[in-house]
Parts: structure tokens; C-alpha cells; sequence
């Protein structure tokens, strides 16, 4: 596990990715963007058979730089970090701070492979990635990115606590499909290393990811409710409509209900509520007050 710090001085944990994952995923990546390149490249040569030698070496440039360069990037960006590869074996390229990537950060990591990866055979990747600590290519440190893995077993993972009682199904209108997955790791991150964190670093940290859900939802924070409880009950939220979907599906055989898009990746899990009933959510422990409640969720009643 490696421990990465935040702009706000948060630790995280994550999982960075080995050298053996990361190569594989790659060597997927190549044979991908390889076998689109020879196609393109075809596909221009009976295209362009009538062009002078100028013309031709421009148009094997033009689609060198497109295919093999501006494709990674592409499906970076787009996927917010896991291309074809990464995504077969679980990986996924983030910020330092554990963020999702953006263009800017694709376009440092495809320019820099071009050195390190295409035209070294990816010598200079594999070495600089046996000498950082956290498996970094030089890509990587420029962009300032991380490769780690989003695959890791059950019993390696903390459970998110339970939002306070008088927030539980608050959030049931809440549209969360534009929510995205980093956010989610972010957020869920959060939740299970706050008791953790500095009390004015964890503070911040749960105001800017309330805003950031909040502006993905198009409905702002409630007043009164603090961000970390808000955020614990909208991924409570999230949890329940999983259950449910998971549970239509398996009585029915037909996937997601009607009118009940939802993520497809739970967030922990927990007991539920009448046994394998539709409306089954993950049990809230009842309390009455004051100490009570923060000492069953983590979050105190409002005043």
C-alpha cells in the first residue's frame, strides 16, 4: 500500500501497480493500437497509391502520429485512465492525489511513451519503473500520474460507515449516473480514512468533494448537513439502488429496471434489510442521539 499525500495534506492508500500488470497491460495496448495502425496504413496505401514519395512520407507521418500517439491518448482521456489493457487487468492511471486523470495528463504520458516506450522497445519504461518506488515510468513523473490497481480482494477492503440515520433515504432523487467513477474512489476513500485524517485537512477534503458531487448531480448540499455526512449518505444511496438492481436482475433476468440506472460497482457492503426482499438496503444501526449516533456512524445529529 502506498500512502499518498493530497494537495490538502490527506493521505490516501493505494495500491500502486507492479511491473509485471503494468507490462502486460501494455503489451495489450500495443497489439490494439498495432493492428489499427497496419489497417490504417493499408487502407492509405491503396488510398494514396497515385501520390509522389512527399506526399506519401507525409501521410505515414501524419498517420503515425494519429494511430500510434494521439489514439492512447485519446482513450485515456476519454476513459479517464484505463485504456483496452489497464482495463483487462485491473488497473487504472490517477493523479498523485488520487484524482481522476485529464487530457493535459494523457497528452505528457503519450508524448513521453513515444521516447520511453515505442522508440526504446520500452527499455527506458522498465528501468525507470524498477527504480521508482511507486513503478513510475518517466511518463508518469512528468505527468504526474500513478498506475495503480483498482482490483483488490474482499478482505482487503474497508468498509465505508454507514451515513447518520436521519439522512438515510434523503437522497433517493438524487440522479447519480453523471457521477464519475474517480469521484466515487475519492469519496469512498474519504469515508474510510476520515477518523484518520487531521481534523482541519479532513474537513477540506470533505467540502471540495461535497461540491464536486453536488455540481455531478445538480443539486446542492443541503443546509445544515455537514459534507461528511452528505457524502456518506449519498453513497448510502448508492448502495441500496445496487442492491436493488442486483436483486431485479436476478429474479428476473433482465438486467437494470426501468427508470433505474445506476452504477454498476458497489461501494462495501453490509447486511441488509428483510433477507433478499426488493427493497432490501444495507441495515443503519438505530440510535437515538447526540453521542449515540456519532458513535454508530461517525457523524453527529445536526444542532
Amino acid at each position: 500500500m502506498s500512502e499518498l499525500v493530497t494537495g490538502d495534506a490527506v493521505v490516501l492508500g493505494l495500491r500502486p501497480a507492479k511491473l509485471p500488470s503494468r507490462a502486460l497491460a501494455l503489451a495489450i495496448d500495443l497489439a490494439v493500437v498495432g493492428a489499427a495502425f497496419v489497417l490504417v496504413s493499408i487502407g492509405l496505401a491503396i488510398a494514396t497509391a497515385t501520390l509522389d514519395d512527399a506526399a506519401l512520407a507525409a501521410v505515414s507521418v501524419a498517420s503515425f502520429l494519429l494511430v500510434l500517439v494521439g489514439g492512447p491518448i485519446a482513450v485515456e482521456t476519454l476513459s479517464h485512465g484505463r485504456s483496452l489493457g489497464k482495463l483487462a487487468c485491473g488497473l487504472r492511471v490517477v493523479r498523485d492525489d488520487g484524482g481522476p486523470i485529464r487530457f493535459r495528463h494523457a497528452l505528457v504520458r503519450g508524448a513521453m511513451g513515444v521516447v520511453e516506450i515505442l522508440m526504446t522497445l520500452g527499455v527506458v519504461a522498465c528501468i525507470a519503473s524498477l527504480v521508482s518506488a511507486r513503478g513510475r515510468r518517466l511518463g508518469d513523473v512528468f505527468a504526474g500520474t500513478l498506475v495503480v490497481r483498482e482490483r483488490v480482494s474482499a478482505g482487503r477492503v474497508a468498509a465505508v460507515p454507514p451515513p447518520p440515520p436521519w439522512l438515510v433515504g434523503r437522497f433517493s432523487g438524487l440522479d447519480l449516473s453523471a457521477v464519475p467513477d474517480g469521484l466515487w474512489l475519492a469519496i469512498r476513500q474519504y469515508l474510510t480514512r476520515m477518523h484518520q485524517l487531521d481534523a482541519q485537512a479532513g474537513r477540506s477534503m470533505a467540502e471540495r468533494l461535497a461540491v464536486e458531487l453536488a455540481t455531478r448531480t445538480g443539486v446542492p448540499v443541503p443546509e445544515g448537513v455537514p459534507a461528511g455526512a452528505y457524502l456518506a449518505a449519498v453513497v448510502n444511496e448508492r448502495q441500496a439502488r445496487d442492491a436493488r438492481r442486483v436483486f431485479f436482475a436476478a429474479q428476473t433476468g433482465s438486467g437494470v429496471p426501468a427508470g433505474g440506472a445506476v452504477a454498476s460497482a458497489p461501494m462495501g457492503s453490509g447486511p441488509s434489510v428483510g433477507g433478499a426482499g426488493a427493497g432490501s438496503v444495507p441495515v443503519v444501526p438505530a440510535v437515538e442521539e447526540g453521542g449515540a449516533a456519532r458513535a454508530a456512524t461517525g457523524f453527529a445529529p445536526p444542532a
